[in-house]
């Protein structure tokens, strides 16, 4: 009996999938341009079988690859041939709802919307919320630190979560922050926080919620040139104003949504911003009446607000559904996340638009244009050949062009394998060194997840990366764009 096979003397054997069909479907996560069968795949349902698996796999020095609903687009959940792929899906259950306390406790399979579903009987709900929140699991949405459209008033994942519950990779419990509004000592629960699952199985998390905006509303805005747009980006959060959100899309982009959603986005434009502001109803129609000014002076050529819930929605469900409508138009797309200074956001758009000519591949522009989130999304035909390398040449030029502007190469995406030649451009040796350090100290067999998010030094001299300083390109050939 191989090692795999041992594992159904562990937990009960239907848990265990071994056949090369049962574990085809967790072979990638959303990022399907990298593929790897995994050596077993386990479903648990208990802590118990958690703990099982893991302390089996530690004796055994078996790499464990924690997956929660496989939404993630930087590979981050991509399994290896010789480890065990540990499946979160059955935690699902909602554990508590506090409506005093303003809190949810739940296990890391509930899907994100699905928080905001049960706090709505309390006038409550979860801020963050990704675009695949109908399917992403709270547990991922710790793992990766993801946003979505809010993040730019109610912050990041981080930011509104109180306490984790793990597991570390030789089983044993932790609790990470606490139910009150601080803990005392390292702020432990921003580590665990996008670690990407290299630190310790999230078994339980505890989320502040908060009270839904008694009243909101939506602008529409166009604009005849992208740079005008990202100008009304800055014009509006130097006023003093924080939207509840703030997104862009380019004509491109905003073309897709409408052939796919049809929500009557102007598909005249070149960029349009979607602007949200949530408050009392006075406060709100203030901040509509200076924004709609605002836009004005940016040179918006149309300005719509939505009068009903019904067209906020709609408003908004062409945002949500533009990664499925792009991929409509194309056989195959690969979606980037990187952030920069909102100062900058013209010159970077201007400089992906250069990079798409040099490398003949269309790029549509969607982002929180609030938080300077960036997800440009590359057009390209994994059936030719060479195509997908260049998508990735591109993408990760896209990247260190952010870096570059003092910008980051991820913004809620994570790393993964996506991204890791990457982070040899952002990030100095000494830096490296510490967060490997900090990745012994949690996990010393490197059995957690291997591979993914931190790259070795070695890699970084392969690579052939630069520490990017004081603005300056990593590489000469980006300095013609």
């Amino acid at each position: 009996m191989d090692k795999f096979s041992q594992l159904q003397n562990i937990i009960p054997a239907h848990k265990v999938l071994l056949t090369d069909e049962a574990v085809r479907p967790y072979e990638c996560d959303g990022l399907p341009a990298y593929k790897q069968r995994p050596g077993a795949v386990v479903l648990p349902d208990t802590i118990d079988e958690i703990k099982a698996v893991l302390c089996f796999c530690h004796k055994n020095q078996i790499p464990v690859i924690p997956r929660g609903a496989g939404t993630g687009l930087s590979g981050g959940a991509l399994p290896r041939e010789d480890g065990v792929l540990l499946s979160l899906a059955k935690f699902k259950q909602i554990l508590n709802i506090d409506p005093k306390a303003r809190t949810a406790t739940l296990q890391p399979g509930v899907r994100n919307l699905a928080i905001s579903q049960a706090a709505a009987a309390f006038n409550l709900y979860y801020a963050p919320d990704p675009s695949s929140q109908i399917a992403c699991t709270i547990g991922g949405n710790v793992a990766e630190n993801s946003g979505g459209v809010h993040c730019l008033k109610y912050g990041l994942t981080t930011h509104n979560i109180l306490q984790l519950k793990m597991l570390t990779m030789d089983g044993e419990l932790l609790t990470i922050g606490g139910e009150a509004l601080d803990s005392s000592g390292y702020d432990l629960l921003a580590l665990m926080t996008g670690s990407e699952g290299l630190l310790g199985i999230i078994i339980e998390i505890t989320v502040k919620l908060l009270i839904k905006p008694p009243h909101v509303k939506v602008l529409l805005a166009s604009f005849d040139e992208v740079a005008l747009a990202g100008q009304a980006v800055a014009d509006i959060i130097g006023s003093g104003i924080i939207p509840a959100g703030l997104e862009m899309m380019d004509n491109a982009a905003l073309c897709a949504a409408e052939d796919f959603v049809k929500v009557g986005y102007p598909k005249g434009a070149a960029a349009i911003l979607l602007c949200e502001l949530d408050g009392n109803e006075n406060e709100v129609n203030l901040q509509v009446k200076r924004v709609q000014n605002l836009l004005t002076q940016a040179g918006a050529t149309e300005i719509r607000v939505a009068q009903t819930e019904q067209e906020r929605m709609q408003f908004w469900a062409g945002r949500k559904n533009a990664f499925p409508a792009v991929g409509r138009i194309s056989p195959d797309y690969y979606c980037m996340d990187g952030t920069i200074p909102r100062k900058h956001l013209p010159e970077v758009l201007e400089g992906i638009n250069q990079l798409s000519q040099h490398y003949n591949l269309p790029v549509v522009n969607v982002f929180h244009a609030g938080d300077g989130n960036l997800h440009p999304l590359i057009l390209y035909d994994a059936n030719q050949t060479g195509e997908l390398e260049k998508a990735e040449e591109l993408g990760g030029k896209i990247l260190e062009l952010s870096v570059a502007h003092g910008g980051s190469i991820t913004g809620e995406h994570g790393v993964g394998i996506e991204k890791i030649n990457q982070m040899c451009v952002q990030f100095n040796s000494d830096e490296l060194t510490q967060f490997h350090a900090v990745k012994e100290a949690f996990d010393p067999d490197k059995l957690l997840n291997p591979g993914k998010a931190i790259p070795t030094l070695h890699r970084c001299a392969e690579f052939g990366a630069l520490h990017v300083h004081d603005g300056q390109l990593p590489f000469p050939e980006l300095e013609r764009f």
